[in-house]
């Protein structure tokens, strides 16, 4: 089990909030648990002034598209705890990531867009962070937004 105030805790040190867990834009769920496994849906790229939009390798640049991916991975751990009542340290670990960047058809740097993502887990959930995952370049996303990213948690 992960420690919920361990995890507020780095939120503060990094200057990062989680925000309010956003809600479906269509029919579907924000998340499902299932077998002791949460799913969240995709989680586009937000913040505090809006959706992040864009095209890699068109008007943003990977630094930038990294950013939209940490964003996505705050909305994540905001579903996470809507599902578990406000209990982060309900969750084992993560799973899988699985990430999808608006991209130029030459662009090849998925990857490191999706570390954003990627990197402030491990931070705030140290090696129950480290997860399998997938970085995928696509033509476009919803709404124009430059990153969407789903994930899997495995529950205590």
């Amino acid at each position: 089990m992960l420690d919920t105030k361990k995890i507020e805790d780095g939120l503060a040190r990094l200057g990062l909030t989680l925000p309010e867990a956003p809600k479906p834009a269509a029919n579907y769920e924000p998340f499902v648990i299932h077998d002791g496994l949460l799913y969240v849906s995709g989680q586009i790229s937000a913040g505090p002034d809006g959706l992040i939009t864009g095209r890699l390798g068109e008007n943003m640049d990977t630094e930038a598209g990294a950013a939209a991916a940490r964003a996505c991975a705050l909305s994540i751990l905001a579903q996470a705890r809507a599902a578990c009542d406000g209990d982060l340290g309900r969750i084992a670990r993560l799973v899988k990531l699985t990430g999808f960047v608006a991209s130029e058809p030459g662009y090849t740097e998925q990857p490191k867009v999706i570390n954003g993502a990627s990197d402030l887990m491990v931070e705030l959930l140290g090696e129950a962070g480290r997860h399998a995952r997938s970085a995928v370049g696509v033509a476009a996303l919803p709404l124009g937004v430059a990153v969407e990213i789903e994930a899997v948690f495995a529950l205590a």
